[in-house]
């Protein structure tokens, strides 16, 4: 079943109607005051924090430029995402590369825009950087597990804790400096008890480096994973930053911590707006065929894992129904079992929560093009201090 949301807000936040005779359908209502809000949200839950976009969620250029103005840094992870930032002007010293593993072409891309902080997590991906040792800092990332999280990327990246000691050593040897350390405990996590648990094991891992000789470490990236509350239940981000806060100044003196959020600030500032294109009955359902779906926007519920929210525009009595996107394959299905009211062709199906890993997935399978992101409450000139960075 679709969950459920409370749908009253957002059928009256805006004029839909307008929206769609101005831009048509399907469209991707981008909401930069919700981004605004988001990312302000997250900067007062984790005040000591410096927050670094994770580009990859939302690689929309009025995204960056609204986060650029609302004193953000970036997490980039490509040569095409640092094109992005190069086309807004973004600073390279706002910026760290944490992708885990690159090719040499891919370091010397970020190099030459000016970013030099990389994360690596293995032996193979520190000799890499041999060649670029006087020019570089480098984030060991270590693996923790979560099986509470949506997606566990301690299954594809981190090394583990009790090797860390001898990726430290190997570092010094080849004069690589280590600046830091860094996790990621999954995406979607329920609780903050993971998050709690990395940081006390990673503080140990810097107070071992104040207490040996040479350069001690003096960064911790916590990563991702602020959960979103697709379900309606109502996830305050200031409550489930609590603990994190409190295991934060427990860490040894002058840490500069960072985080990499991406979806918390991102996915509630895009709504979907989809049109039924073609009604059928089968089965003892309704099947309305919407002009965008799961190849399109709705790719995070393959990608992503993600259920969103989707009501219709319409209000009535409902009745059990399917919702199917407008590609040949069977697989493009967007919900199989909702209950909607009877809508007509051209009637509207919104689905809000959709600004993190949509797009960005999203394909052109069948020639179908990607849909139009369409800005509200755009950037304007903000000046204010910049966020500490690395």
């Amino acid at each position: 079943m679709t969950v459920t949301w409370p749908s009253t807000y957002f059928r009256s936040t805006y004029d839909w109607e307008n929206l769609l005779k101005t831009h048509g359908a399907p469209l991707l209502l981008l909401d930069c005051d919700t981004l605004r809000g988001q990312y302000k949200k997250l900067a007062a839950a984790l005040p000591d924090v410096a927050l670094y976009f994770a580009v990859k969620s939302s690689p929309n250029a009025m995204v960056l430029e609204t986060l650029k103005q609302a004193g953000s840094n970036f997490d980039i992870a490509t040569p095409g995402e640092i094109k992005l930032l190069e086309a807004r002007s973004i600073p390279p010293q706002r910026t760290i590369h944490t992708h885990p593993i690159k090719r040499d072409i891919d370091i010397r891309a970020s190099m030459r825009y000016g970013c030099t902080t990389f994360v690596a997590d293995n032996l193979t991906e520190l000799e890499k950087f041999i060649p670029y040792r006087e020019r570089v800092g480098l984030l060991l990332r270590i693996a923790f597990s979560n099986a509470d999280a949506v997606a566990d990327l301690s299954k594809k990246f981190g090394l583990a804790i009790e090797d860390a000691p001898h990726f430290i050593a190997k570092a010094k040897a080849l004069g690589i400096r280590i600046k830091g350390l860094s996790f990621h405990v999954g995406s979607q996590s329920k609780n903050p008890d993971v998050h709690v648990a990395a940081i006390q094991s990673c503080a140990a891992l810097l107070q071992d480096s104040r207490d040996s000789r040479g350069a001690p470490m003096s960064v911790l990236d916590i990563g991702g994973g602020f959960p979103i509350d697709y379900e309606g239940r109502g996830i305050p981000i200031d409550a489930f930053c609590a603990p994190i806060r409190t295991a934060l100044a427990a860490l040894p003196k002058n840490i500069h911590v960072i985080a990499e959020p991406g979806r918390f600030i991102a996915a509630p500032a895009m709504t979907c707006v989809a049109s039924v294109i073609g009604i059928a009955e089968r089965n003892k359902k309704t099947w309305y065929y919407l002009d965008d779906g799961v190849y399109g926007s709705f790719s995070g519920q393959v990608f992503d894992h993600a259920r969103y929210p989707i009501f219709a525009l319409k209000t009535g009595p409902t009745f059990p129904s399917v919702l199917a996107g407008p590609t040949c394959d069977s697989i493009d299905i967007i919900a199989p079992d909702i209950d909607l009211p009877k809508l007509g062709v051209g009637d509207l199906i919104i689905a809000p929560l959709m600004g993190a890993y949509t797009s960005a997935t999203a394909t052109e399978f069948n020639f179908v093009p990607k849909t139009q992101i369409v800005p509200v409450n755009g950037p304007e000139q903000i000046t204010q201090p910049m966020r500490r960075i690395v």
